[in-house]
């Protein structure tokens, strides 16, 4: 492989009646169902971003006071994300953890490699599980979002029947890509290894300031 970087009423006894107020003909029965079907699914789907957030666990006090510590500067570095040898096949994609970060590397028809990040919006289903084409983008695997594999631009946002329900509600957002290269049997993919760090000390310092400042003091 080659690695590149960058939706009247009868009755039965045969009397007419007037329409019961409460009566609702079958057709309508079934469409009401229907959608009722459809706004229940969407909401579980908006709903399952949650299910791809970072997952909450306890922490030590050692972490709790860590949220009154400085960020860190930005610190860019190739660091190991899979195995040459779990490379999918040209046309596909899999998921790895580069720097604390969830990868998709996705491998397009010709063999070149990618590395985007792999939550897609706008409810963060893995990337990784969705189809790379020969037009040089990746289709979120539910609602049909095309990213570009080389700037994780939107090139056609949520275009199918159910993408066009939930999208709708969003703006459209891209994902983010990374330089990535072979080095032995490994693909590393060069990411922020702080980002993690200082994405926690902001929640935690949030979870602090909630019952007073992050420092100890209050307001």
């Amino acid at each position: 492989f080659f690695i590149t970087t960058v939706r009247p009423w009868i009755s039965s006894t045969g009397r007419q009646h007037s329409p019961h107020p409460h009566f609702k003909p079958k057709s309508s029965i079934f469409v009401h169902t229907l959608k009722m079907k459809s706004a229940v699914f969407a909401a579980a789907l908006v709903g399952s971003a949650s299910a791809f957030a970072p997952a909450q666990v306890a922490r030590s006090s050692t972490a709790l006071n860590a949220a009154g510590e400085k960020k860190r500067p930005p610190s860019l570095k190739y660091v190991p994300c899979i195995s040459t040898d779990d490379l999918p096949a040209a046309g596909s994609a899999t998921s790895g953890v580069a720097g604390g970060l969830a990868i998709c590397i996705a491998v397009d028809p010709r063999g070149a490699v990618y590395a985007l990040g792999d939550k897609c919006p706008p409810v963060n289903q893995p990337l990784s599980f969705g189809k790379v084409g020969d037009d040089g983008t990746i289709s979120d695997p539910v609602l049909g979002t095309k990213f570009s594999l080389k700037t994780g631009e939107v090139v056609s946002w949520c275009p199918t029947g159910l993408g066009k329900l939930i999208g709708g509600l969003f703006d459209p957002v891209g994902v983010p890509t990374y330089p990535v290269k072979a080095k032995g049997k490994t693909v590393e993919v060069q990411v922020d290894v702080n980002y993690k760090y200082n994405f926690e000390t902001d929640y935690w310092q949030g979870i602090l300031d909630a019952q007073g400042k992050s420092d100890g003091k209050y307001y």
